[in-house]
């Protein structure tokens, strides 16, 4: 009997890389989205004489439509599982694409971006998920971590591109955008042969298909105990789908506390108005628009490298410390560089000197809030409320990415380049004292540790609190 369960195990672990490979790319179009508009307003601005406050609407319609991608991704991905809720994604990501490649004018290039955002709110809702779902729990930090690397890998993709288009006059903007539409379609392709979560499928009542799903991502011995803790947290609910109420009850509000935090944190910290505008910012600061857009692409490696680095590291060192040596790094960045702003005149020096500090700036995001608020925000809701809590979380991450992206012109225009770093390094300062009070550390330990421990330090049950 032990054996005839094993054999197909052997035969079917081959895939795993492909699994987590195509899992992840969903964070190549969230990426890419956010890196190539950088470029594109540079050659929009003056083709059709945006101000700051049409740049705002540009930059922040994508986060606008994200915000009710997300908002709905947690009904798809808890009715119809974590996986056709990416393939939906992927189809109305190219759907966007298509409308602002094609866009005669602003306002349907605004909805066309408005409607690649949904497609960005519902995978960024659902990729982290998946990923964690999938993972075994000695591997779960690197492997959630590939939704970011793959996130700035677009990033970097989107600012190398607008770099090689540059050169050839505005009518390539076009390009620019168009190209998006290539790691939609692979994404696409990728998933018809792709699984569903076990912890979906058990919830759903196919343990069969959930055992398979384990034989590809689990050692032998792992597969029946991952399962009995799947049953076990499944058998203290007492509905198989939850609910915002639940969301609510004292038994699972410890973790939204800690995901709203994370959430808000990570977009007001300012790393949006970064990605977004940093060629703007280098051309204001001095550099021509081909060096702006080099200089972008120097940031873009410096993140790559170092999200990297965060896949090595984050089951060995943890969340928590990570998320603060990060706040440290990102504070002390903002502050020099708004210092630099006010005290040198701008020019090629002053723009290379910005281009270091925002580098040190990506350091410290990188190491702690790009890749670990997604890990850890897909980690600790408890299995009853996953898909709704990581929707609402996502939710309003994309909400401050739209107040972010759609202000940093207006507070650029009012308080300056030097005014708006300050602001945000004080709120990696306040972070930093909100991570050391209320963030729990959740490294090596599975899903299900996490919720009986949530469950038992707050003296209840799903039971109690339906």
């Amino acid at each position: 009997m032990q054996h005839s369960a094993t054999a197909p195990t052997e035969r079917r672990r081959i895939n795993v890389s492909y699994l987590y490979f195509f899992g992840a790319l969903g964070g190549i179009l969230f990426g890419y989205d956010l890196g190539v508009i950088s470029g594109v307003l540079l050659f929009i601005n003056p083709l059709w004489h945006l101000d700051s406050f049409a740049q705002g609407v540009v930059g922040g319609s994508v986060a606008f439509g994200a915000i009710f991608g997300a908002l709905y991704a947690g009904r798809i991905t808890d009715r119809w599982g974590r996986r056709p809720a990416i393939v939906i994604a992927s189809v109305v990501f190219v759907i966007g694409v298509a409308g602002c490649t094609f866009a005669p004018g602003f306002g349907v290039l605004v909805v066309g971006r408005f409607i690649t955002g949904i497609a960005v709110g519902c995978s960024s809702a659902t990729v982290p998920t998946y990923l964690s779902e999938l993972a075994p729990t000695r591997a779960r930090g690197r492997l959630s971590t590939l939704n970011q690397l793959m996130i700035v890998s677009g990033i970097l993709i989107a600012y190398i591109i607008d770099w090689a288009l540059s050169g050839a006059g505005s009518a390539n903007w076009r390009i620019m955008f168009a190209i998006a539409a290539i790691p939609a379609v692979v994404l696409f392709v990728g998933l018809m042969f792709m699984p569903e979560t076990p912890r979906w499928l058990v919830k759903a009542g196919r343990e069969a298909e959930a055992r398979e799903v384990l034989a590809q991502t689990h050692r032998n011995d792992d597969i029946d105990a991952e399962l009995g803790s799947i049953r076990e947290v499944i058998r203290l609910d007492s509905e198989q789908r939850g609910s915002l109420r639940d969301l609510i009850s004292p038994w699972a509000k410890p973790a939204l506390i800690v995901a709203l935090i994370l959430a808000v944190g990570q977009q007001f910290a300012g790393t949006n108005a970064v990605n977004l505008y940093a060629p703007t910012m280098f051309k204001q600061l001095g550099l021509a628009t081909s060096g702006s857009l080099l200089a972008s692409i120097i940031m873009g490696a410096v993140k790559l490298v170092f999200t990297a680095w965060v896949f090595l590291v984050v089951d060995r060192w943890g969340r928590k410390p990570l998320l603060l040596i990060g706040n440290v790094l990102m504070a002390l960045a903002l502050i020099l560089l708004g210092a630099c702003v006010l005290g040198l005149e701008k020019g090629t020096g002053t723009g290379i000197i910005a281009l270091l500090l925002l580098c040190l700036y990506w350091v410290g995001y990188e190491l702690g809030w790009g890749a670990v608020v997604w890990v850890m925000m897909a980690e600790i809701f408890p299995l009853r409320v996953r898909g709704i809590g990581m929707g609402v979380s996502s939710t309003v991450l994309w909400a401050a990415t739209f107040a972010i992206t759609f202000l940093f012109p207006v507070m650029s225009d009012h308080l300056g380049l030097a005014g708006s770093s300050f602001i945000f390094a004080g709120v990696s300062v306040v972070l930093f004292v909100l991570v050391r009070k209320f963030v729990p550390e959740t490294k090596g330990r599975s899903l299900e540790e996490i919720e009986m421990d949530l469950r038992g330090r707050v003296g209840g049950t799903a039971q109690e609190a339906a």
